[in-house]
């Protein structure tokens, strides 16, 4: 390759960046994400994400792009609830992906453990699942410690009563915008199994 041939590849690539469609991406307006929260977010979630209810989700230490997803979902109808759809009805993908930013940017909170006995049979279904019943391990989707991935959410530290309105409603079909694998958890827990994992992953951290 000539030298001419290399000058000629490096600008190319140097002005794609310059230009915002290469690698390069445009950092998150976290004022606006800010000014966003503190206008109607926070109501019931909290400035920092740490949820005023324990029938809303804790957002402090999300992933972003789980977030966006979600509010895009929202927006879309995809995912139906009738509080948040309008909360997001207005909002753009670039203000969708500025909140995810200032979510997971917080510092998530995990809840102290209780019942022993409770716990133990939540961390065994989470680690291992249940052979017995075809229920498969949380740990294998969401990680060990219940962090998750871009695509699929952290439970660590989710209020619990949060994480069983969830599952049930994956259960019904209320909830149908997320992994179809989930349905098929959802159905196969016990109310005892499903209280007892969600009382668990709000342990992690």
């Amino acid at each position: 390759m000539s030298v001419k041939q290399t000058y000629l590849i490096v600008a190319g690539l140097v002005s794609l960046l310059v230009s915002g469609h290469g690698l390069a991406a445009e950092p998150a307006d976290l004022a606006r994400a800010e000014e966003i929260v503190g206008g109607r977010c926070f109501l019931c979630h909290g400035m920092e994400g740490e949820s005023a209810s324990p029938i809303f989700p804790r957002l402090a230490g999300q992933h972003s792009e789980y977030i966006a997803k979600q509010l895009s979902e929202f927006k879309s109808g995809k995912r139906k609830s009738d509080t948040m759809k309008p909360q997001a009805e207005d909002l753009t993908p670039d203000e969708m992906k500025a909140l995810g930013a200032f979510f997971e940017a917080k510092t998530p909170a995990s809840r102290p453990a209780r019942d022993p006995e409770l716990l133990a049979v939540g961390k065994f279904i989470f680690s291992r699942g249940n052979p017995f019943s075809g229920v498969p391990a949380c740990a294998t989707c969401h990680g060990p410690r219940g962090l998750g991935t871009p695509q699929l959410p952290r439970l660590a530290g989710q209020h619990p009563r949060y994480t069983e309105d969830q599952l049930k409603q994956f259960n019904s079909r209320e909830r149908n915008n997320d992994n179809a694998v989930m349905h098929t958890v959802a159905s196969k827990l016990t109310d005892f199994e499903r209280n007892a994992v969600a009382e668990y992953v709000a342990t992690l951290d």
